[in-house]
């Protein structure tokens, strides 16, 4: 829990301890959470099982649904779960860092997003934030995801299009998280407030070519198939 925050420096509490952390240790929080973000568990996994590199496949990024193409579901699964975690560790070490500072957690949030999507070890290029955007959740309010989660997957089973289940999904974050502040305000800081509505900015910027292809009914459905199918050997 945030104390004060004076001359740069900001005071928090942890386990009743009280902690105090500078401008540039934010910046190094920010700068760790980037790169965090920015490991592209796609590529890697492919690397280390000696499987296709999802970079050239599909929509060419490499994140769950495209590993799902290249890798089929079970190191698929092993991606979509490391996408999660560089979004999980960033935000907790920023909570335990600052003493619970909800300010730093978003900050560290962004930084993480925006790594997933704009990844320095692939050419500034990478997934589209969603995994990431869930793992932070899990941290700064998990009692949102169960409220969204119904609108993701219903809507890619309705539609079979994971983009729009991915942008509407995100678009439900901010009810969810009003939900929550509405029935335990003292759950949902201003700056959480503040993050249900840039985490789901950045995934839909991250989703823009997908909105155009979108718009121009050119966007490619998503074959519920691949669930069941083994990809290289995998489960």
């Amino acid at each position: 829990m945030l104390d004060s925050a004076t001359g740069g420096a900001r005071t928090g509490r942890v386990a009743g301890l009280k902690v105090t952390v500078n401008t540039l240790q934010i910046a190094l929080l920010a700068a760790a959470a980037y790169l965090c973000g920015s490991i592209p568990m796609g590529v890697l996994v492919a690397r280390l099982t000696g499987g296709t590199d999802p970079r050239t496949v599909g929509s060419g990024r490499t994140g769950g649904t495209n590993a799902l193409r290249a890798l089929g579901r079970k190191w698929a699964l092993v991606v979509v779960t490391g996408d999660i975690l560089k979004g999980t560790f960033p935000v907790l070490l920023a909570r335990l860092a600052s003493g619970g500072d909800a300010g730093v957690e978003v900050l560290c949030a962004g930084a993480a997003v925006i790594g997933s999507s704009n990844s320095i070890f692939v050419g500034f290029r990478g997934g589209r934030g969603v995994g990431a955007g869930v793992g932070t959740l899990l941290i700064i309010q998990p009692l949102v995801i169960p409220l969204v989660a119904p609108v993701f997957v219903g809507v890619i089973l309705v539609t079979r299009y994971v983009s729009l289940g991915s942008l509407l999904g995100s678009a439900a974050i901010l009810p969810g998280m009003l939900l929550v502040w509405a029935v335990a305000p003292g759950a949902v800081p201003t700056a959480y407030l503040a993050w249900a509505v840039i985490g789901p900015a950045l995934v839909w910027l991250a989703h823009r070519d997908n909105v155009l292809r979108l718009l121009r009914h050119e966007e490619r459905k998503f074959d519920l198939g691949m669930l069941g199918k083994r990809r290289n050997g995998a489960g």
